[in-house]
C-alpha cells in the first residue's frame, strides 16, 4: 500500500465497497525504526494523551472509513508530536 525509505506497509481487505470480512496490516521496518514503540510507551504512561488519541481516531472514523491514506494523514501530526515527546522523555531505549 505504501513505501518509503524506512518501511513498507501492506494492507489487505480494503475494497471500494468497504471492508472485507478480514482486514490485515503488515508493516515491514528497517532495523532501528522504533517510533511506534516510543509512541505506544508514551500513551501507556500518559492516559490523558491516550484519551485524546482515542477521540481523534473516533472523530476520523466515519469520514475516512474507506480512505485509509486520508485517515493516516490526519493522525500524523498528533503521532509525530507525541513520538518526539516520548523520545525526549525516554531517551534512546530502543
Amino acid at each position: 500500500m505504501a513505501q518509503d525509505e524506512t518501511h513498507i506497509h501492506f494492507n489487505k481487505g480494503y475494497t471500494p465497497n468497504g471492508f472485507a470480512e478480514k482486514v490485515f496490516h503488515v508493516h515491514l521496518k528497517k532495523y532501528g525504526d522504533n517510533d511506534e514503540l516510543y509512541f505506544r510507551d508514551y500513551l501507556n504512561g500518559h492516559p490523558e494523551i491516550a484519551k485524546e488519541y482515542e477521540k481523534l481516531k473516533v472523530s476520523l472514523w466515519k469520514r475516512y472509513e474507506h480512505d485509509r491514506d486520508g485517515y493516516t494523514i490526519r493522525k500524523t501530526a498528533f503521532v509525530r508530536e507525541y513520538t518526539q515527546k516520548a523520545k525526549m522523555q525516554f531517551g534512546r531505549i530502543y
